[in-house]
């Protein structure tokens, strides 16, 4: 049976997770053991359980407790369920809750790349995308077009933020992903990936760039698919580095996609059967 608990009041402890801690503060929450996070709707906190991570508290609007939460509340025991009216929950956490349901989790360690890498054979590679809402709704497209792997560089937005699970809709949570180690990109990475057999598409504008559609670059058996951060796009270094240069076609003068649409075209592209 879940342990309903009626909010009253805002500075108790237990609730500074969901109201006073930043996510950075909730990654180093149990340093030097790994942290937690917060997940948000039903649907991203179902993804997360079905992928084996541990819930440790609830904080749900009272009609969700019985509605579209009590599946997922049913799956973790008795752990605390704070419960309040939504201008209370609201208020308590400075934002508007998706669907009236936070959970707290604990994280899981994080496998190496070649864990993350092994059978893939088409695989995302983020650099610098720090924005959570590129980094959750990349995760989703790469969710529904069939890449086997997420790598992110040191410099991106956390997958586990709120945000960005919420935008991937728990997709995060699905697709196999890690980090390059802080300081191996792109040198060591690259040479990590060449190892394992992929070559690099750097997504760039160039004048020597092929078509996303380019047989040889289709024909690759493993192919990493490199995104740059918003605005300056790819380093420079990172281009020369990768095996081919990919643009997407583009028309009424326009320049580049965002990185999230740019992913979803070239994981279409890519992920073709």
């Amino acid at each position: 049976m879940p342990n309903i608990i009626e909010v009253t009041d805002f500075t108790a402890s237990e609730l500074d997770i969901y109201a006073r801690l930043n996510e950075t503060q909730l990654l180093h929450y149990y340093e030097p053991d790994i942290g937690i996070f917060i997940t948000e709707s039903p649907k991203v906190v179902e993804r997360a359980l079905n992928a084996g991570y541990e819930a440790i508290s609830f904080l749900v609007e009272p009609r969700h407790i019985e509605g579209e939460a009590a599946g997922v509340i049913a799956r973790c025991g008795d752990i605390p369920v704070y419960t309040a009216e939504l201008p209370v929950l609201t208020q308590l956490t400075g934002f508007q809750m998706t669907r009236g349901v936070l959970c707290a989790m604990k994280r899981k360690k994080l496998p190496g790349i070649e864990e993350v890498c092994a059978g893939a054979r088409r695989i995302a590679v983020l650099e610098n995308v720090v924005n959570p809402t590129n980094v959750g709704a990349i995760f989703r497209s790469a969710a529904a077009l069939n890449m086997d792997a997420v790598l992110l560089t040191s410099g991106c937005s956390d997958p586990l933020y709120r945000r960005a699970a919420r935008v991937s809709m728990g997709t995060v949570f699905q697709v196999p992903w890690t980090y390059f180690r802080e300081g191996t990109w792109p040198k060591d990475g690259m040479e990590s990936l060449k190892k394992l057999g992929f070559k690099t598409a750097a997504m760039a504008l160039s004048n020597d760039a092929v078509d996303i559609d380019d047989p040889a670059l289709m024909a690759e058996e493993k192919l990493a698919v490199v995104l740059g951060t918003e605005g300056d796009g790819l380093a420079k270094t990172t281009i020369a580095d990768c095996d081919y240069t990919v643009c997407i076609p583009m028309s009424h003068e326009v320049d580049s996609l965002n990185v999230a649409a740019a992913s979803a075209v070239a994981f279409w592209q890519f992920g073709k059967k």
